[in-house]
């Protein structure tokens, strides 16, 4: 696992929310960034050009204040997606301004990153390249990027084919530097799954269109909540690309089923003008919004996802497992001596009760530390009230006995 020095301390969780096109914009970016998620944006998505400016000047500043009025509680950096393919003709203006802004990183798409990391990287910032194979992650490692965001099935926008459990595996048989994971991410549960799997970050972008301060539509984000993974429509057909979209919106253009299978679009990149009309009113998605039932504010939504992460994160191994065979990796009081003190209701060998012991391994590291720190007051009233416990169990280096704490002598 490797998490860049700029990522560490803002975070309330680890997320990045996707740049998406027509729907991420400056609000929902300082939103994101402010309740402690990498909030960013596609450069395409300001424009002209002059805008992308005033979209930065906005975002700089406001994280600028949030991070000087709550010092503890700092904003998580931000984003900039770039397309590098030759069909980006902005590409050149795009990238002198986020050089000009100190963007901290950017995301390059649909390209090789070299160039954008040679010049983001002279300032300072970091560079993640978004991939969708194992291939295209070497070939972006080789040109010097400092992450790789694996786009895996499911994922809203231009969406993989491989399965995520199958994808970060294999990208970590070569690469320890930063991973994020996309692939139909929509709750705390899928952010602490990615990270089990081997992922830094979970890259969410379908789950923050359903919120207040993204761009999308009114009628845009009711459909992403009353739609399931039955209505995603993979199709290269809308932009020459393979992409995901909700159904009822390529239905309500005029789309047929049998007209948006793959290969129909040709494999041609259509233009940013040509691009931008056709996702206006053809809306994508990702398979996640099967578990998306409403539009709350990007700090109530973070919120939510932090509470289920940390639950997620707490949930002890399975019961099936053979007991001779559960290894929990948790630091345990136990001294191996298990009597339990009628008086106090304490085990004399480690001074926790019956609970806390067959509890252990499914306590919060912080209930474990609140046990902990009990101990020592617990271990001196069982010593007082009993000098020698009649454990005897001696350190063979020390001599001190591991249940009194006092020496032979």
């Amino acid at each position: 696992m490797a998490v860049p020095t700029a990522f560490q301390g803002g975070f309330r969780v680890p997320v990045i929310a996707a740049p998406m096109f027509l729907v991420s914009g400056p609000e929902l970016v300082i939103a994101a960034c402010q309740a402690g998620v990498a909030g960013t944006f596609p450069s395409l998505n300001a424009r002209p050009v002059a805008q992308l400016e005033a979209w930065l000047v906005q975002i700089t500043t406001a994280l600028a204040e949030h991070t000087a009025r709550y010092p503890d509680q700092p904003a998580a950096p931000f984003g900039v997606n770039l397309i590098v393919h030759p069909s980006n003709t902005r590409l050149a203006d795009d990238l002198a301004l986020i050089e000009r802004f100190r963007v901290p990183f950017v995301i390059t798409s649909l390209g090789n990153p070299r160039e954008v990391v040679e010049r983001i990287h002279a300032y300072g910032g970091l560079v993640f390249a978004d991939v969708i194979h194992a291939y295209h992650a070497k070939k972006a490692i080789e040109a010097g990027v400092d992450g790789i965001i694996a786009v895996c099935a499911g994922a809203g926008g231009h969406a993989g084919t491989q399965s995520p459990f199958a994808l970060a595996r294999e990208i970590r048989e070569f690469w320890s530097g930063t991973l994020v994971l996309a692939g139909a991410i929509s709750d705390g549960y899928g952010i602490r799954a990615a990270e089990v799997l081997g992922a830094d970050f979970a890259y969410m972008g379908t789950r923050f269109i359903a919120t207040q301060e993204s761009m999308a539509s009114p009628a845009y984000k009711a459909m992403v909540t009353q739609c399931t993974a039955a209505d995603i429509v993979y199709t290269d057909a809308i932009s020459g690309t393979n992409a995901n979209f909700l159904w009822p919106s390529l239905e309500a253009a005029g789309f047929q089923r049998q007209m948006l299978a793959s290969s129909q679009g040709k494999g041609k990149l259509k233009g940013i003008g040509e691009e931008a009309k056709a996702w206006r009113d053809v809306w994508s998605a990702g398979h996640g919004v099967s578990v998306i039932h409403d539009v709350p504010t990007v700090a109530e939504l973070v919120e939510r996802l932090a509470k289920e992460y940390q639950g997620a994160a707490a949930l002890p191994v399975s019961t099936a497992l053979r007991r001779e065979k559960l290894c929990v990796a948790i630091s345990s009081p136990c001294v191996g001596i298990c009597q339990i003190d009628d008086a106090t209701g304490w085990c004399r060998g480690c001074a926790r009760t019956l609970e806390e012991i067959a509890a252990w391994s499914s306590l919060t590291e912080a209930e474990r530390a609140r046990v902990v720190q009990a101990l020592p007051a617990r271990q001196a009233q069982l010593a007082k009230e009993d000098g020698c416990l009649g454990l005897c169990d001696p350190d063979e280096e020390t001599g001190i006995c591991r249940s009194c704490g006092r020496t032979n002598r």
